[in-house]
């Protein structure tokens, strides 16, 4: 296996060149040199390099224009200028042009050296970073995939069963049995509908998300999520205490959705809370958004877990309640709200609880529903 990280100079000085070679010589580097732009350019379609120290005065085609052309071949490229005619401003163009660093001439040994070990573990950053981009976005292909046949297709069947139920039982119901089939097969659509959602919201197309978008009644669907978790919170002996304005406005957005966002933080509110204890929901206007923010005593969330809650299939580690769960309802509910144009954040200090709050658009005037 290749383990030689490869080096490209493209320098018009052939001592140049030559001292650059040296300094470099017995490393764990490979290393090919031009002496002019033309020759360089050739090169990197065919050298494969990790790391260019580029010239910026040289016959033919100038330096700034080799740091363009690279960067429109491939950005992940790592270029370094050398000059012995060093400016703030042609720094300043260079690193424009997409210059890691400058190096002017003449330069020592050691700073050689320490400046080609920069940029080769600048390279590695760069590249660890667009693979795990790459590993993030298949993670969410594959739970998009997880979500539409370990969960729609099940669900599917039941509603189908329950339906050939109903039409065998239709006789034999009495009304409040027949009631209870109705908002069984209510809150069953509500689901499917739900987890269509997701998966648009999953597979980061929210245009389409978008498409059916319609006035929406933030107190309405504030009201169905409270339903919703209203027996898990009965189960711990939670209260959840509600303050909403009279006068909030609605949105424009996809109810089910937002209903599922504030499922979400009602659930993590209820799961991280003491049991008696009280959540707080408070829903007001303000200036041209309507904010919604979920208040719980709890165990708080500790601040170095904080910047990563929303992260997708993130647990956090604090108290026995978070052992269950995995991870994706705040990833989601952030991913819709962002869908909403509006922004969704949190404030909280370990053992005293955790206040989370979404911000939503008011639906303008004279706004297309």
């Amino acid at each position: 296996m290749d383990t030689k990280s490869r080096i490209l100079l493209i320098d018009d000085e052939e001592v140049v060149r030559d001292s650059c070679e040296q300094i470099l010589a017995g490393g764990p580097y490979e290393i090919a040199s031009a002496s002019d732009g033309v020759a360089g350019l050739r090169l990197v379609e065919e050298f494969h390099q990790n790391l260019i120290f580029v010239d910026l005065k040289m016959p033919g085609i100038s330096g700034f224009e080799v740091l363009e052309k690279i960067s429109a071949m491939d950005p992940t490229i790592v270029m370094v200028v050398i000059t012995g005619f060093a400016t703030v401003s042609s720094a300043v163009d260079a690193m424009k042009r997409g210059a890691y660093d400058f190096l002017p001439k003449p330069f020592t040994p050691e700073e050689f050296r320490l400046i080609t070990r920069r940029g080769l573990e600048k390279r590695r950053l760069t590249l660890e970073t667009i693979a795990l981009r790459r590993e993030k976005e298949m993670l969410r292909e594959h739970f998009a995939h997880i979500v539409s046949h370990e969960l729609k297709a099940p669900l599917s069947a039941i509603q189908q069963n329950l339906f050939a139920l109903e039409f065998e039982l239709t006789r034999d119901l009495t009304p409040a049995q027949k009631e209870k089939f109705d908002r069984t097969k209510v809150r069953m659509d509500e689901l499917l509908q739900m987890i269509n959602s997701w998966l648009k919201v999953i597979s980061a197309d929210i245009g389409k998300l978008k498409e059916g978008f319609k006035q929406v009644s933030v107190k309405g669907e504030i009201s169905h999520a409270i339903e919703t978790v209203q027996p898990i919170a009965a189960r711990k002996d939670v209260e959840i205490v509600t303050t909403i304005d009279e006068d909030l406005s609605p949105i424009l957005g996809d109810g089910l959705s937002l209903t599922e966002v504030f499922v979400n933080l009602l659930g993590n509110a209820i799961k991280y809370s003491r049991d008696g204890g009280r959540i707080t929901v408070t829903a007001k206007a303000e200036g041209g958004e309507d904010v919604i923010s979920f208040k719980d005593e709890g165990i708080g969330i500790s601040p170095d877990e904080l910047p990563h809650i929303f992260e997708g299939f993130y647990r956090g580690k604090g108290g026995q309640e978070a052992a269950s769960g995995h991870g994706i309802g705040l990833a989601v509910s952030r991913q819709i709200v962002e869908a909403h144009t509006g922004t969704i954040q949190v404030e909280s200090e370990p053992g005293k609880g955790s206040t989370f709050s979404v911000r939503l658009p008011k639906l303008k005037l004279g706004e297309p529903v």
